[in-house]
């Protein structure tokens, strides 16, 4: 008896952790699906526009840049003057706006990270398409 009981158990062990193993995987998808940036939305940069206009255009106006005429927001200069822009275009300029670099401030503590995902859609989208299209 104490032997059946034994192997009951340890079979209810093993389900247990099993299901655990399933739970926890499935929290893990979903998480990380929750944290991927997919492209824009046409709300997202609408607003991105709005808070762009508000705070980085009287230095980036038209995508130029006013203090560092080289260093532009045109997808070039991005991918040149921006770490990991090939690979992961709208981090990385996450990370410039929450970081700042030389002459340009950080915003960490000004946008909050939707306005700074609004925002980096927003610079992503012009860039692709060129700042002299509408």
């Amino acid at each position: 008896m104490a032997e059946y009981w034994c192997e009951e158990s340890f079979l209810k062990i093993r389900l247990l952790i099993l299901f655990l193993a399933i739970a926890w995987l499935a929290a893990s998808i979903v998480l990380f699906n929750s944290i991927i940036i997919y492209p824009a939305s046409a709300t997202e940069t609408f607003k991105g526009r709005e808070i762009f206009n508000a705070n980085c255009a009287s230095c980036h106006i038209g995508g130029n840049n006013i203090l560092v005429e080289h260093k532009t927001l045109e997808k070039e200069a991005l991918a040149k003057y921006l770490k990991n822009y090939d690979t992961e275009p709208i981090q990385a300029i996450i990370h410039q706006i929450q970081n700042g670099k030389g002459a340009m401030p950080s915003f960490k503590n000004k946008l909050s990270d939707q306005e700074m995902i609004e925002t980096a859609a927003y610079v992503f989208q012009k860039a692709e398409k060129g700042w002299n299209n509408e």
